[in-house]
């Protein structure tokens, strides 16, 4: 089903449901993936300066373009920092001059804006099989669902009361549900003191301008990786997430406008924008919003979450990254239920593509890492292989 991007009337209790999505969007991407750019910066040798531009760069590019192109398309796009990138560039900051990595980036960020100038890529998003699309979805999502229940291992109270909260919230209110565990589990988290905000201080970041530089090695080790895999391992499942849950803003306007953003905020540290892949499905289901027309206030509120974090930098970012793991990852997991379930439903719904669907399923979830390249692209690259020595020239026979 399509959803048009028309502005419907907004009410006061439209708002909270989305702008928690949004809020729990957030921290499962600082908290989750955020290390990854403290380790990239240890590696590189930054200084706290660079360190803290870098965060103030990428949090305010990020929060910019989702809420310029969530209020332009009145759909759900979600923005986030490349994280498959970032944990490719933990190898190669150690050896490569970093003014050399910003002129990487830019060049990066200059093939996105070709790319999604030239409108090829959104002729590629179309040729892929909705069956196919939903089982890379479900492969992606799957460890996250997993997640939700793996950490009781670690943490069984913990884990157990979000579970069981959510089971009696969802009872009552599939719109609150999530709102409560959310709330729960911080209250739980403070009375157990596993988490303190009282030495929290707000400091502003301050960005840094860094020249960069051009080189033949940067280019081949630094700059094609880092479009590749961005591209494959953000952009192709981020756009499948949107189609999944109805939404048809082409890609050409996204892939352009994140690597505009990309390229204005690369000379400050930032790596590299794109659409949202796993945050964004917390935001593009039914739990955002049972409207569709009214879940875009979600991608205004991650917006804003994002440049708030940017603006004071480090401070806020820490914040994230210091709540329990446990917790993030069962808030996430149960959040993304929803998603899990419509996508498998979609996968498996088509009788004659059911098997190449759950291969596609299958291999993605397996995550396997090949020629620096993640398991989105070899899940997706295996599932359009089996379906076409299966199904091509292929009729379909009528009783």
């Amino acid at each position: 089903m399509n959803h048009s991007a028309v502005a419907l009337p907004l009410k006061s209790s439209d708002l909270l449901p989305p702008i928690v999505a949004a809020l729990i969007s957030v921290i499962v991407n600082y908290g989750g993936t955020f290390i990854l750019v403290f380790q990239g910066a240890t590696a590189a040798g930054l200084s706290p300066e660079l360190t803290a531009s870098w965060i103030w760069s990428i949090s305010i590019g990020v929060g910019l373009t989702g809420a310029w192109l969530s209020y332009r398309y009145r759909e759900p796009i979600i923005t986030a920092w490349s994280t498959p990138g970032a944990a490719f560039l933990i190898t190669v900051l150690p050896h490569t001059p970093f003014a050399e990595v910003i002129g990487a980036y830019l060049l990066s960020a200059a093939g996105f804006v070709i790319l999604g100038l030239s409108g090829y890529f959104e002729r590629l998003v179309r040729l892929i099989p909705p069956g196919i699309a939903a089982g890379l979805l479900a492969g992606i999502l799957l460890r996250f669902g997993m997640g939700a229940f793996g950490g009781a291992s670690v943490d069984p109270l913990l884990v157990g009361v979000l579970i069981v909260s959510y089971g009696v919230l969802r009872r009552f209110t599939a719109r609150y549900a999530i709102v409560g565990v959310l709330l729960i589990g911080i209250a739980l988290l403070l009375g157990m003191g596993q988490v303190s905000f009282d030495r929290v201080e707000l400091s502003l970041a301050a960005p840094v301008w860094t020249t960069p530089e051009f080189s033949v090695n940067a280019l081949l080790s630094v700059a094609l990786p880092l479009f590749l895999i961005t591209l494959t391992g953000q952009y192709m499942p981020g756009m499948l997430v949107l189609r999944n849950d109805g939404f048809t803003t082409s890609a050409n306007p996204i892939i352009t406008m994140t690597g505009l953003g990309s390229l204005l905020m690369a000379p400050f540290g930032s790596h590299a924008f794109n659409v949202a892949a796993i945050t964004a499905a917390i935001c593009t289901g039914p739990e955002s919003h049972e409207e569709p027309g009214k879940r875009y206030i979600a991608g205004l509120a991650c917006g804003l979450f994002y440049v708030l974090v940017g603006v004071f930098g480090t401070t806020l970012a820490t914040l994230f990254v210091v709540l329990p793991a446990t917790f993030i990852s069962t808030l996430a997991g149960l959040a993304l239920l929803g998603a899990i379930g419509g996508s498998l439903a979609t996968a498996v719904s088509d009788v004659r593509g059911r098997e190449t669907a759950l291969i596609t399923f299958l291999a993605t979830a397996a995550n396997v890492t090949l020629l620096g390249l993640g398991g989105a692209f070899w899940g997706v690259l295996v599932g359009l292989a089996m379906h076409g020595l299966i199904h091509a020239g292929v009729r379909v026979k009528r009783g």
